[in-house]
């Protein structure tokens, strides 16, 4: 069949482009969801007996958006310029609008995040991604569940499985800023436990997993921790996207 050459913002590209990363983003298990921030080139080859083959080259960046939330790109927060991983995907995707079919044949993203130096002469003062391995945040992430297990209604304690991001700030003092995911643990909030990293995490099929974040502002007199966390059930993954397919 002959390849066209419809235009990006022709609507069935549009709709190809929005299905292609919605499976892109669901079929990840690492990273964080990935928006369209345009198409770069689309080409259709219409099929013999019903629907067309999309192949796809999308300019993406990330969001704020775990991908083991499993929300849909459209209902996460991009990130602000000087933070932002910016990426291009090619994607094969086959749409059946008659028989509702939308089928990812292949994919592959590239991801990159913009070079420090940019970033530091357009904007000197702004925080700038550092290696998440670096001991101050890991200890930064340690500090900041801390908070999150003394302060929560969840009946284990949570451990740190490892930091996503993380950046560094001088406000009044050095501050730690860190994303990262945990793990229910085996301990239980009844029982007093003095170190949480002891604790056996609880079986992958049973286990909640969760995405934080948080931030450690060192003042020299004061220390001031912030936390802010999601749980995800087994259970929970999927349901956004099975609901939007339901819809569709």
């Amino acid at each position: 069949a002959a390849l066209l050459s419809p235009r990006c913002d022709a609507a069935a590209v549009e709709e190809a482009a929005d299905l292609a990363l919605g499976q892109i983003n669901a079929d990840r298990a690492e990273g964080y969801v990935l928006s369209l921030y345009r198409t770069v080139s689309a080409r259709e080859q219409p099929q013999e007996i019903t629907g067309s083959v999309f192949y796809l080259i999308l300019d993406v960046v990330d969001t704020e958006c775990h991908v083991l939330s499993k929300k849909l790109w459209k209902n996460c927060n991009t990130r602000p310029a000087h933070s932002t991983v910016y990426g291009q995907c090619k994607a094969i995707i086959y749409i059946n609008q008659a028989r509702n079919i939308a089928h990812l044949n292949t994919y592959e993203c590239t991801l990159q995040p913009v070079p420090g130096r940019y970033i530091w002469s357009i904007c000197p003062d702004c925080p700038v991604d550092d290696s998440p391995a670096k001991p101050e945040y890991l200890e930064a992430a340690a500090q900041s569940l801390a908070k999150f297990n003394r302060e929560s209604e969840q009946t284990h304690y949570f451990s740190v499985l490892n930091v996503t991001r993380a950046s560094m700030q001088w406000v009044v003092g050095p501050a730690y800023f860190v994303e990262f995911l945990i793990q229910e643990t085996s301990c239980c909030k009844d029982d007093t436990v003095a170190d949480i990293s002891m604790c056996e995490p609880l079986p992958p099929e049973v286990a909640k997993i969760g995405f934080c974040k948080g931030s450690v502002v060192n003042s020299g007199v004061e220390q001031f921790v912030t936390t802010s966390c999601e749980i995800y059930t087994q259970q929970d993954p999927a349901t956004e996207e099975e609901n939007q397919e339901a819809n569709q």
